[in-house]
């Protein structure tokens, strides 16, 4: 099994990035630690871990919109992954849009540069 450097941080975490397989697009930066990694290598869907919730997540648990791993990648130290996805249900963004970076700064504020995908009142019944 492929082993990652837990140990370099204090709270053994390490951010795992995930990339829309096909377009290249970054969808979400999140974190993972052993649990995690090793549950995503298992079932071959990205778990994560919740810094908010102190708890193991699979992506999609909660809005069925889940990450299939395509590929993995490992950077050098082995601190840092790349999951390349496929992105069931088109909206990796807790705020229901396709991507986390649905904005762009323009002029000192945000500009909206995604659609949304679904309403996170309808899915979490709250906004996100």
């Amino acid at each position: 099994m492929v082993k990652l450097d837990f140990q370099k941080t204090a709270d053994g975490l390490l951010p795992a990035i995930a990339q829309d397989y096909r377009s290249g697009d970054v969808l979400m930066l999140a974190y993972i630690n052993e649990e995690a990694w090793n549950k995503t290598l298992e079932s071959g869907t990205a778990h994560y871990w919740s810094r908010s919730r102190k708890r193991i997540w699979l992506k999609g648990e909660s809005s069925g919109n889940v990450q299939d791993i395509k590929e993995i990648l490992v950077d050098c130290d082995a601190d840092c992954v790349i999951y390349k996805v496929e992105q069931r249900g088109g909206a990796a963004c807790h705020r229901g849009y396709p991507t986390c970076f649905y904005r762009k700064v323009q002029a000192g504020g945000f500009e909206l540069v995604k659609t949304q995908v679904f309403n996170p009142e309808e899915v979490y019944g709250s906004k996100g």
